[in-house]
């Protein structure tokens, strides 16, 4: 594994190898060892193109957990304001010696763009591109998964997982789809058809357009944030409507088996998607997945550039 662009990128034992090094990154830093030397002298660039929170301070302090070099390069007032094209900035890391490159990008296909034109000899991960894919934030909800409803296990059969909103506009939901079947679970997508991509039908998942039937199935439910910033029409009637229809409340929540968990890649709409009451209550590991992105990116970037892979 060279890079990190898609789900797709990774065969299921590759997957479990994230996952399990994450588990042992977990336990290491639990007894204390905050900061590790595996990346001591490497380059690490977080290079974003749209803002972000959570992703961005997540890979930053993961690799600075491994003792990296972090550069953080955002779009806004650089060269890009400017009119630096994608292949100059590359060309730019590359002649700084970058060794990994995270980038998170408004176009569908960037990170796939740097990786594979011979730009750049850095590692590629991809923290977002477009609406086509986020790899990391679907090995973190995989490995939140893994941690509360199948600790002892490697693959997820057995297991129903319930991915419900904005489809359409979604990178997570795509990449979580991609992963979480390959690891063997049950994917349920559910959403108003107008958020549901063309083409759905041959993903490997199952399309349903009502919430709450599928309630008593799920052990996880993935709650999507409604991207109005994408939305250049109108999808559904109202905000109301859609809270309505697919929203996640209390009543909602209290048709979930009891080992359920609510789970959501924020960041939150709270009243539309879900609850405030749903998103801070006894079953949401939503705090917890934005603790185990850094442990999982510790992980991806140890694998990729630590020397426990195989280009």
């Amino acid at each position: 594994m060279k890079h990190l662009v898609s789900v797709a990128d990774l065969t299921k034992t590759e997957a479990i190898r994230i996952l399990d090094t994450a588990m042992q990154l977990d336990q290491v830093t639990e007894h204390g060892a905050k900061k590790l030397p595996t990346l001591r002298g490497r380059t690490v660039v977080n290079l974003f193109y749209e803002d972000s929170t959570r992703t961005r301070l997540s890979f930053e302090l993961a690799a600075k957990r491994l003792s990296a070099d972090v550069i953080t390069f955002s779009a806004k007032g650089s060269s890009v304001s400017k009119g630096e094209s994608l292949k100059d900035t590359a060309l730019t890391l590359q002649a700084m010696g970058a060794d990994a490159v995270i980038i998170r990008h408004f176009a569908s296909g960037a990170a796939h763009q740097m990786a594979h034109t011979g730009w750049i000899k850095a590692h590629i991960i991809n923290a977002g591109d477009g609406t086509h894919e986020h790899p990391t934030q679907a090995l973190l909800d995989a490995y939140t998964i893994r941690r509360h409803l199948a600790p002892h296990r490697q693959d997820f059969e057995g297991l129903t997982v319930g991915i419900v909103g904005d489809v359409l506009h979604s990178r997570v939901a795509r990449s979580n789809i991609g992963l979480l079947s390959a690891l063997g679970a049950k994917v349920i997508v559910v959403g108003p058809p107008t958020l549901m991509p063309v083409g759905v039908e041959e993903w490997p998942c199952e399309i349903r357009y009502q919430l709450d039937d599928s309630l008593p199935e799920l052990d996880a439910i993935m709650m999507l944030r409604v991207q109005q910033e994408r939305m250049n029409g109108s999808f559904f009637p109202s905000v109301e409507e859609y809270s309505r229809e697919y929203g996640l409340n209390r009543i909602r929540a209290s048709r979930l088996p009891d080992h359920a968990v609510v789970m959501h890649p924020g960041p939150m709409n709270r009243g539309v998607e879900i609850t405030a009451e749903v998103a801070d209550g006894h079953r949401s590991v939503i705090t917890e997945q934005v603790a185990n992105g850094v442990i999982v990116r510790m992980a991806v970037l140890y694998l990729l550039i630590g020397g426990g892979a195989h280009d």
